[in-house]
């Protein structure tokens, strides 16, 4: 299976020519879902979903994946292709077995409400958390790290990364994340994660 790194929270997975992107969203390049077979989305924030590009995969004939929040504002113009997932469901997209771990969002601050955020499970190796910690209830071999964001701090990343134990993390959430700090965030996640760290510019892909 081959990873593509899109811009902030956007990866592209691709295996025997079929593809699957998740969570294109408006920090991702305009044309992040093109050629798409299958789309998940995480939960409904901009950053991880904007609507026209979904939109747009879904008329040229994509799937889309998603909890009921992005779901139903989809599902009326796509009827039978937009399907809502939650934590413990199992589906298949893009020829991948795909699992659904977690609930809801990470706290931005108490006086904020949690939203409904679920991570994907990717041919039992790839997981892609959204915006949120969550342990996947089973071993992961790549995990697609959220390494800045307003919601967390770098201690909580690096503890997030010693209890799922992955074989790899390749950062991802990174766009507010300037040049000058991205090796601050490499050194402390690659000294003290105890997982190895890989850091894929947009565009840049790798085999797993």
């Amino acid at each position: 299976m081959r990873l593509t790194k899109k811009r902030h929270s956007c990866v592209r997975l691709e295996r025997d020519g079929a593809v699957l992107v998740i969570d294109p969203g408006a920090f991702s390049e305009e044309d992040a879902a093109v050629g798409a077979d299958a789309v998940l989305i995480t939960h409904e924030h901009p950053d991880h979903f904007e609507e026209g590009r979904v939109r747009a995969a879904l008329a040229a004939g994509a799937e889309v994946w998603a909890p009921r929040s992005v779901a139903e504002r989809l599902a009326p113009a796509y009827p039978g292709r937009v399907h809502t997932v939650g934590h413990g469901d199992t589906f298949t997209a893009a020829g991948l077995p795909v699992e659904v771990h977690g609930e809801l969002h990470a706290v931005i601050h108490p006086d904020v409400p949690r939203i409904t955020n679920v991570g994907f499970l990717v041919d039992g190796s790839v997981f892609h958390p959204g915006d949120a910690l969550t342990v996947p209830e089973r071993p992961v071999d790549t995990l697609m790290l959220p390494v800045q964001a307003p919601w967390s701090k770098i201690s909580e990343v690096i503890d997030y990364v010693r209890e799922v134990a992955p074989r790899l993390t390749i950062d991802i959430h990174d766009a507010l994340l300037t040049d000058i700090a991205r090796p601050i965030y490499d050194g402390h996640i690659t000294n003290l994660g105890g997982a190895h760290h890989q850091r894929l510019t947009p565009g840049e892909g790798t085999e797993l």
